[in-house]
């Protein structure tokens, strides 16, 4: 059995935002649609050394691709000189069952989350957003300003981070990035000072408790939530959920897992009828996105594993074309 082997350079060469944007929207669109066939993903606690174990696995029927992945979050890992998520990726052919690839899944688990926050924004943000705030200058912070800068012309970027030299260092780096990215870059001093101006925010933190204040945000104004993927986890002000636009990934999901949502549930601030749509509902149209210039959209995601069938699926076609990686007899 032959098996082809990606590393993260592989992928990184085989798959653009632009193209991992497209392909989320469309497994979105399966997934609401019906079309997925997608467990709640297993939890394995590892609590003595404070990590947590995830298996994701989906098949997207009308596309016909199956794949399953493992990965792991390990927030002391930044203690140890190593980075908090790993994963890997194993992608199987869905006629036969065999293994088809494996690749490195910690960059494709940053590609596809920002590729979701970037279909999100190009459905629900203002057309003329140009400021974007980000929260958490770690790996998912910098997919997710890829991913929004491919889908708007933006001008600013404030960058926050618990840690500043993390956020300088995020700053340093993507200065360099050039393309859609833009120069003016800049670390904000507080969370009020990230928001002020922002029509577009991302929090990508391990945070329990909401990184912005609800006071602090402009009319219009877009959030991408992709941090808080326990019920313990918070990222977003309770109030500004309660009036906020709220699209999900997956609604069993989110509701399963999301503290965003769960906490002011829990408290009676918001009902389950407050979920807006799922965003594969809008994709296809079955739900509106935005529907006025003042209104306050919220994307609320904890990664679904059709994210990653369908860019790993992606990557595996345009390695085999681009004859990327390595093929391996097991």
């Amino acid at each position: 059995m032959r098996l082809r082997v990606l590393t993260r350079h592989d992928v990184e060469r085989a798959v653009s935002m632009a193209q991992a944007i497209q392909v989320v929207k469309d497994a979105f669109a399966q997934l609401s649609a019906g079309r997925a066939t997608v467990p709640l993903r297993t939890q394995l606690p590892v609590p003595r050394h404070n990590g947590i174990a995830l298996l994701m696995p989906a098949y997207l029927q009308a596309t016909d691709e199956l794949a399953v992945k493992i990965v792991s979050v390990f927030p002391d890992n930044a203690e140890r000189r190593l980075p908090t998520i790993h994963a890997l990726v194993a992608v199987l052919d869905a006629a036969t069952g065999q293994p088809v690839a494996v690749m490195d899944g910690a960059y494709l688990t940053a590609l596809r989350t920002g590729a979701a926050s970037g279909a999100a924004t190009d459905l629900l943000a203002r057309a003329d957003a140009q400021s974007v705030a980000i929260f958490g200058a770690g790996v998912q912070g910098r997919t997710q300003l890829q991913a929004v800068c491919t889908v708007r012309t933006v001008a600013r970027v404030w960058v926050y981070d618990s840690v500043r030299a993390r956020a300088e260092q995020y700053v340093s780096e993507m200065r360099g990035r050039g393309g859609s990215i833009p120069p003016e870059i800049a670390v904000a001093d507080s969370p009020a000072q990230a928001v002020a101006d922002a029509d577009i925010i991302c929090t990508a933190t391990t945070s329990t408790v909401p990184v912005f204040a609800d006071s602090a945000l402009k009319a219009g104004v877009h959030i991408n939530a992709i941090g808080a993927y326990t019920p313990e986890m918070q990222e977003v002000d309770q109030a500004t959920v309660a009036r906020a636009r709220i699209v999900v990934d997956s609604r069993q999901a989110c509701l399963a897992e999301a503290g965003d949502l769960i906490i002011p549930l829990q408290k009676g601030l918001i009902s389950e009828a407050d979920i807006h749509a799922e965003l594969g509902e809008i994709v296809s149209g079955a739900r509106p996105g935005r529907e006025t210039a003042d209104q306050v959209t919220l994307f609320k995601t904890v990664g679904n594993a059709v994210q990653d069938v369908a860019v790993s699926r992606l990557a595996l076609r345009a390695a085999i074309e681009q004859d990327l990686g390595v093929e391996i007899d097991l």
